[in-house]
């Protein structure tokens, strides 16, 4: 699927908005009013189309992984997820990714993906017999903010698909491996709350301020 958001840098032509992180509140799916937001988001930003029973498909079933972003009452951003099994193990799975552009660059991306990360980890998304788990999504070659993103999240590109949008474009399948939660928590996750904001780069220990342009559709979203 696809991403479009950013936490990086840039939020294209859009005029930036001034906030301070603490006023951004982050609410999980709370049932169907919250369904029209999320839908709206995706459609303004993300190339690939969607119908109502594909947003539904996600947040009826994987309620706990989709998380909404607002700023003084307005969704800035979102993120949908789902968790379920693959070749007999289990693996998360980021499905979409939205930040809307004036809001682009100041982390919303970042903590909307770490909850939904720590969320499957809490579950236990086991996958394979190294009791590893795993989270995957797709973005489009061309979305370097969505790629810078996911990379410095500790993604790692571990196939091309090629024409895997409807618009030709290519895309990366990405993955996250971690430990099973029994035993420890990542690095760059576990550290992530108290070093967010300081800038600090997720080498092991510490997540960067990471609001790239990024989006992670079932398809994905162009910068």
């Amino acid at each position: 699927m696809e991403a479009a958001s950013g936490d990086g840098g840039g939020g294209g032509e859009a005029e930036p908005v001034a906030f301070s992180p603490s006023e951004i509140e982050y609410v999980s799916y709370g049932g169907e009013h919250h369904l029209p937001q999320i839908m709206g988001l995706v459609d303004q930003e993300l190339s690939e189309p969607y119908s109502i029973f594909t947003y539904r498909y996600f947040v009826y079933l994987w309620p706990n992984l989709s998380f909404l972003a607002f700023h003084r009452g307005r969704c800035v951003g979102t993120v949908v997820c789902k968790m379920g099994e693959h070749r007999n193990t289990f693996r998360g799975y980021i499905a979409m990714l939205v930040v809307i552009k004036p809001y682009r660059g100041r982390g919303i991306a970042t903590e909307l993906v770490t909850r939904s990360i720590r969320v499957m980890m809490e579950s236990g998304c086991e996958e394979n017999a190294d009791n590893l788990s795993q989270v995957t999504l797709e973005a489009e070659v061309t979305n370097k903010g969505a790629l810078a993103l996911y990379g410095r999240l500790g993604f790692i590109r571990a196939k091309r698909l090629f024409r895997y949008y409807l618009n030709g474009v290519d895309a990366f399948r990405l993955k996250l491996m971690f430990p099973h939660p029994e035993t420890s928590i990542p690095m760059t996750l576990q550290n992530y709350e108290g070093d967010f904001y300081a800038g600090h780069y997720p080498t092991e220990g510490a997540l960067n301020s990471l609001d790239a342009a990024t989006s992670s559709n079932l398809h994905e979203a162009p910068n």
